[in-house]
Order: structure tokens, then sequence, then C-alpha cells
């Protein structure tokens, strides 16, 4: 699916500021086309505008309807977003599956995104001109989000899940190093440091512990021994020649 085949359809949005807020997220994401049905008369006002900042054209170009059935002529195929649980409403998507669901549809198909008013969402029979209902599985003690925000989690898992999402990739997980080449390292380790008078005789242990939890934090892998490895055997080549000038000099 190309973005520009989705449109955000607002039904009756009560203030700017919210309006303002989810052509940014719009646009953060790449999207463009917004239907606002039945919109508060403020909806380009000054406010508006500073809340969409250099999103303010996607509001500009927005189409306007009286109700949702207009503003679906075209559509194809509607996503309703609602916490509605019904007798007929029981095959809900989270904002995951139904991004899988919108970039799986062909080139061409025409489909909407619909949101409905801040404080009651769509009514049941908005929600009856949708095929498909998605859900935000929000906290039961305070389920009601912001209009931009939900549009901001429903837009970004549709980004991510696109062809422009393939790009981000997250680390891959890298090979820790076995246990036998980790003590190995803090038995270099506590010879070096104990050679170079930076252990306490009586209790070496006390430091030793102190790097043993900040390295078994980090994970280390086979180069990170390596490294520090390295770092000591570096030490202990520097206290050789400095007791060797030492001697030379008595």
């Amino acid at each position: 699916m190309k973005f520009e085949d989705l449109t955000m359809i607002l039904v009756k949005p009560q203030g700017p500021l919210n309006i303002g807020s989810v052509c940014r997220s719009m646009m953060n994401f790449g999207f463009s086309r917004l239907r606002l049905v039945a919109p508060c008369q403020e909806y380009r006002s000054l406010d508006a505008k500073k809340m969409a900042m250099g999103a303010f054209s996607i509001l500009e170009q927005a189409e306007l309807f009286d109700d949702l059935p207009s503003a679906l002529h075209d559509i194809q195929i509607a996503f309703g977003t609602t916490r509605r649980f019904g007798k007929y409403r029981k095959n809900f998507y989270t904002p995951s599956t139904a991004a899988t669901q919108i970039n799986a549809l062909d080139d061409g198909t025409r489909a909407a995104l619909v949101m409905g008013t801040e404080d009651s969402g769509l009514e049941t029979k908005d929600l009856e001109l949708c095929q498909h209902f998605i859900t935000i599985p929000t906290h039961a003690a305070y389920p009601s989000m912001n209009l931009s925000h939900s549009l901001s989690i429903l837009v970004y898992e549709i980004a991510m899940k696109s062809d422009a999402g393939k790009k981000f990739h997250d680390p891959i997980p890298q090979q820790l190093a076995p246990g036998k080449e980790i003590e190995h390292m803090f038995a270099h380790m506590r010879r070096t440091l104990q050679d170079i008078d930076f252990l306490d005789p009586k209790n070496p242990d006390h430091i030793l512990r102190t790097f043993r939890r900040l390295f078994g934090s980090a994970g280390l892998t086979p180069r990170d021994i390596q490294i520090i490895r390295g770092l000591m055997s570096r030490i202990d080549w520097t206290e050789s020649q400095r007791r060797k000038n030492n001697d030379t000099n008595e």
C-alpha cells in the first residue's frame, strides 16, 4: 500500500489544538490525506496552526464532510478505532496487526483510519460503516487517550511495517563470551592489579567484585575480553619496564 492511499478521517473533532497535533503526527510519518467530518468552527484557527507547525498544509488541504457516510464515499476499506466492545464487535486488531493488514493492501486500494470525538469516540452508527476495528490496549485505570497520541501510535506502526520502515534495524545481538574466558580475564586482572598495588592485599576481592558487576551488566563479548586482556598485558609490560629502570638506577 502506498501512503497516499490511506486517509485519516476525524469525526466531529472538538479541539483545534488536537486537530493541529494530528496534522503534525501525520506529516511526521509521511501521511498527508485528511478528512474532517463536522469539525469545530475553529479547526483552522491560529491555535491549530501553532500546533501543526510545518504540517499546517495538511489542514489547509483537508476535505470537509457533513457526515461519515459522505467521507467514506470512495473508501474501499475502513478501520475504525474504538474501545467499544459489543456483541457484534468481537474481533479487534491491535495497532501492530492492523498495520500489517493495511500494508498488505494492494496499491491503489483506498483505505481509511476513522477516529471519533475526543470525549466519547465513534458512535455505534459510525462503527457500523467500518469493516475492521482497531483498539489500543491501554491501562484499564485510565483508558482514554489524546486524539493525536492515538493516531501517532497507529501511523508509527504502519510506517514501521512499510517498505520505508525496513531500512531501520534493531542491533544484532552479539555472541557473549563463555564463562571460561571471563574467568581467565578476571584472573589476569587480579594478577595485574595486585602487581601494581591497586588492590588491597588483605581484601583484593573487594574491588574485583565491583569489576564483576560492571562487566556482568555490560555482557562481555569475546572481542571485549581480548581488549581488556590487552590492556592488562600493556600494564604488565609497562610495570616490568618501570621496575627494570628502577633496578638500573639503583
